[in-house]
């Protein structure tokens, strides 16, 4: 999943950016509300960290301009504002979530998990299709109890396709998907990733297959006779 984390403190910024990219997320950090509003009205993300005591531009303002902009990426507020007034307005202009500072890493990653889960019009922790299942809570996957050993970059690439299972997925996505604005992963690597991953799946019974022009998608093998 991509995210972009939204907070003036440098210190919580790197610590918090460090922990989502740990758990495998592409992760984008702004330091200012006017940044925030720039990037959030040219990139898509899945989910926007937002704190609210922000310079050139109040946290809540973003989020009322991104709501404006139909932007449905989902928001976790984090700000030391605890009032039940300040919830109830920031609620009210499209948060999702609320967690007030100082707060437990452990809350903010299940919090973020949460969100990540209902993002992806999801109500379990586990998404199963052909031999192999996904926990969503430890982003792994099993074949029955067994974890399957994937390197980053192919994980992230099977996570993005097994979540829309037998779905196109445009080369584009996949690649905004998987990167920050400071990586760079090329249409030919992603390619070299789906080759990879068509060799790991075959024993599942699944495979990625092509859309011509388009992107990918994932799919099941067809039954030896």
């Amino acid at each position: 999943m991509r995210i972009l984390l939204v907070e003036d403190n440098i210190a919580l910024a790197d610590g918090l950016s460090a922990i989502l990219r740990g758990t495998g997320h592409a992760v984008d950090v702004v330091h200012d509300g006017a940044s925030a509003n720039a990037v959030t009205a040219a990139e898509n993300f899945d989910l926007v960290v937002l704190d609210l005591n922000l310079p050139e531009m109040d946290g809540l303002e973003v989020l009322r301009a991104m709501r404006a902009r139909q932007n449905q990426s989902a928001v976790l507020i984090l700000t030391a504002r605890g009032t039940p007034e300040e919830r109830v307005k920031g609620l009210d202009l499209g948060a999702d979530d609320y967690l007030i500072k100082p707060f437990d890493i452990s809350e903010f990653e299940a919090r973020v998990r949460v969100l990540l889960r209902r993002q992806a019009g999801l109500h379990s922790a586990t998404v199963s299709f052909g031999g192999l299942s996904l926990d969503l809570n430890s982003r792994a996957f099993f074949s029955g109890s067994t974890p399957l050993d994937i390197p980053a970059r192919e994980l992230g690439l099977l996570e993005i396709l097994f979540m829309r299972a037998g779905k196109v997925v445009a080369k584009e996505a996949i690649i905004q998907s998987l990167t920050a604005f400071d990586d760079d992963i090329s249409a030919n690597a992603i390619e070299q990733y789906v080759s990879r991953l068509r060799k790991r799946l075959s024993p599942y019974g699944l495979t990625v297959k092509t859309a011509r022009g388009i992107g990918y998608y994932l799919d099941k093998l067809p039954e030896a006779s």
